[in-house]
């Protein structure tokens, strides 16, 4: 088969073990057999160049044991104890426990300072989706994840539902001409923009050499729960949205920075874990001081990965306008996976939110739902004990392989039809079933936004076309 991992594959990465080659076949043959031998070779030397990124990984782990050496502890182990730091949880009724705990551990953290979960929280890697962490002076690359600056963005268009109905063919088509999903997948058009020309990619060597990567991605989105996706919108009067009340069509996004923020997440995680003095266990939630070289160092890259993913986010929606002809009356987007500096009860802390929304007052945003519930457009109230933050989807309610088991593809695409919903890619780990009820986690979150717009999914894109 042209598309069987062999031998010669592994010896291309260095890797001659007959027992890790055989547990990374295993594993890759049962979940990864739509991939092509470069996506699998890519993802297997990410774990053989840092395992400890994958130890929590359901999937992965496995293999990242194979490649993981513990470290001799070579320094006085700072001593975790239980402390008393402010934790406000919103839905606790339909969070699992083991996201709560999970947040606990990260609150032990000497440097913690106060931290909120969302109500469409679940276990994550380092913080749990849907967490907020607030820490003073320091920031945690771990906690942000591996896809810095990961981003929902709207926008909304002045045409109605007669007219995206009658060229229904057409909408679908410029997702599927302008867009790209999936490791190393690229849009094959040229991509341009200002990002690119940043003097900033001169100020590490890091940066430097991920300029060609960047460049390379712009414009497309990865695996997993990204999407791009038509729907429908209607809008209740605002005066902070400033659009008359009605109803029109809007082009949502759901993605990150690709490989350039990976590669640095990877590199500056890395770097915590190895200059921490943490136990070993929970060394993947090292810190970074502010005030050293380094730290500056990943906050500016941080912050690059951050412009990135908002760089390839206009250039999806430049490309599918353009397509279509269409020009926009209103752009709302916002980030998570990130961490800013920010006023907490009265002091600049550093706030990271890991698959959570801002929320200050007044702040726009999207929380989308699954394919086929309706996501909302809000408007931030600023609550203070949910750290200004809000959920930013339905969460997850069962993990990828329970959904999997406990469903069928026959019934998730009528599921679909049902809900007018047409879905181009995508698979059953990513269907609605596996989420939370977006209506239920909004009533848990009526102090943190007020709702001012729904969008109705109905041309949806994701990876993995089967």
């Amino acid at each position: 088969m042209a598309n069987k991992l062999r031998s010669k594959h592994f010896k291309k990465i260095n890797i001659d073990s007959n027992k890790t080659i055989s547990i990374a076949i295993s594993v890759f043959n049962k979940h990864y057999k739509y991939h092509s031998i470069d996506e699998r070779l890519e993802l297997l030397k990410s774990i053989k160049d840092d395992p400890e990124v994958f130890l929590e990984d359901s999937t992965l782990e496995k293999i990242a044991h194979e490649f993981y050496v513990h470290e001799k502890e070579h320094k006085e182990l700072i001593k975790i104890v239980e402390r008393d730091v402010p934790l406000k949880i919103f839905g606790e009724g339909i969070i699992k426990n083991n996201a709560i705990q999970q947040m606990k551990v990260a609150m032990n953290l000497p440097i913690v300072e106060k931290a909120a979960l969302m109500p469409d929280s679940h276990l994550g890697y380092g913080l749990p989706i849907g967490g907020v962490l607030a820490t003073k002076d320091v920031v945690i690359p771990y906690a942000i994840g591996m896809d810095i600056g990961c981003r929902m963005s709207l926008t909304i268009y002045d045409i109605n539902e007669r007219f995206f109905k009658m060229h229904s063919h057409k909408f679908k088509n410029s997702i599927i001409d302008n867009t790209a999903f999936g490791i190393s997948k690229i849009v094959k058009k040229n991509q341009e923009h200002s990002f690119l020309d940043r003097s900033g990619f001169g100020q590490t060597e890091l940066l430097k050499s991920l300029k060609s990567k960047a460049a390379r991605q712009l414009g497309s989105s990865g695996t997993g729960n990204h999407f791009v996706e038509w729907g429908l919108i209607e809008l209740e009067e605002d005066e902070i949205l400033d659009i008359p009340k009605g109803k029109y069509v809007g082009l949502l996004a759901h993605s990150g920075s690709r490989g350039f923020g990976a590669s640095i997440a990877k590199h500056y995680s890395k770097l915590a874990a190895e200059l921490s003095n943490l136990p070993h266990k929970l060394r993947h939630l090292s810190w970074l001081d502010l005030a050293s070289e380094v730290g500056q160092e990943y906050w500016h890259a941080m912050s690059m990965a951050g412009d990135y993913a908002k760089a390839c986010h206009d250039r999806i929606h430049i490309n599918v306008a353009h397509s279509l002809g269409l020009h926009p009356i209103k752009k709302i987007e916002n980030h998570h996976n990130f961490a800013w500096k920010e006023k907490v009860d009265g002091h600049e802390l550093i706030v990271h939110r890991k698959g959570a929304t801002p929320a200050g007052k007044n702040v726009l945003g999207i929380i989308p739902g699954s394919m086929t519930d309706p996501g909302y457009i809000v408007r931030g109230i600023g609550n203070e004990e949910a750290i200004n933050s809000a959920s930013h989807g339905a969460g997850r309610k069962c993990s990828r392989k329970e959904t999997v088991n406990s469903n069928t593809n026959s019934g998730m695409k009528k599921h679909l039809t049902q809900h007018g919903v047409h879905l181009i890619g995508g698979a059953l780990d990513e269907s609605p079933f596996a989420y939370k009820s977006l209506n239920q986690v909004m009533s848990f979150q009526e102090e943190l936004v007020k709702p001012i717009g729904r969008f109705i999914p109905r041309i949806v894109r994701m990876d993995r076309a089967k």
